[in-house]
């Protein structure tokens, strides 16, 4: 057996963040982070994955070394789920399904730079793949319609390829403030930094 992985644990409620770290200090192959020691894996553990969190999730990616991110939530939807992947959580877990043994797999899963999902949300992920992210009868998922509408994808599509804020209102008769403002409104939803962030992570997230 190698060295163990240090670990720390974050989380907005104190409690969660008790509760992990008491089932981390159950596995041998994980460690708690001593001071002045950085982490190769953050532990993640909340309720729901809303927007507070997927600020949290991102700041902790953001730091110097960019360690591997679990994240344990009390429930995840296909949603969130593609929303904590494509902002760089390595492995998702339920907190109900996250007893000791399992959270430390996950940990060296993570520092293997495996991905691991709860088999059905892999499933439910997989079935978004095959039917180009439209549930039965053709209509779109519930996750996508509230992700990006069909005027957001529209100009963001045309971001994408590379095109100015002129440009891409003289394509879709909008005005360019109109093009600005749906811009602005996407970057401000998601958190992200600059059009070419929110390209990039609408493609990650499949919602491009």
């Amino acid at each position: 057996m190698g060295e163990p992985v240090p670990v720390s644990v974050v989380a907005l409620d104190p409690v969660l963040e008790a509760g992990t770290v008491s089932a981390l200090s159950l596995s041998p192959e994980v460690c708690a982070v001593v001071p002045g020691e950085e982490p190769r894996v953050v532990v993640m553990t909340v309720d729901r994955f809303a927007r507070a969190e997927l600020d949290v999730l991102r700041t902790v990616r953001d730091t110097r070394t960019r360690p591997a991110v679990v994240l344990v939530a009390g429930e995840l939807d296909r949603g969130e789920a593609l929303h904590a992947l494509a902002s760089g959580a390595r492995c998702l877990l339920r907190r109900r399904e996250a007893d000791a043994p399992r959270l430390a797999r996950a940990v060296l899963a993570a520092v293997r730079g495996d991905c691991t999902l709860p088999p059905d949300l892999l499933d439910s992920l997989l079935d978004h793949s095959a039917d180009g992210g439209r549930s039965s009868g053709g209509v779109p998922a519930p996750w996508a319609a509230a992700g990006l509408s069909d005027r957001e994808r529209s100009v963001l599509r045309m971001v994408a390829d590379g095109h100015g804020t002129g440009e891409i209102a003289r394509c879709l008769a909008y005005s360019q403030r109109t093009v600005t403002t749906i811009v602005h409104d996407i970057t401000q939803r998601f958190r992200v930094r600059n059009r070419a962030h929110a390209v990039a992570y609408a493609l990650r997230a499949g919602l491009l």
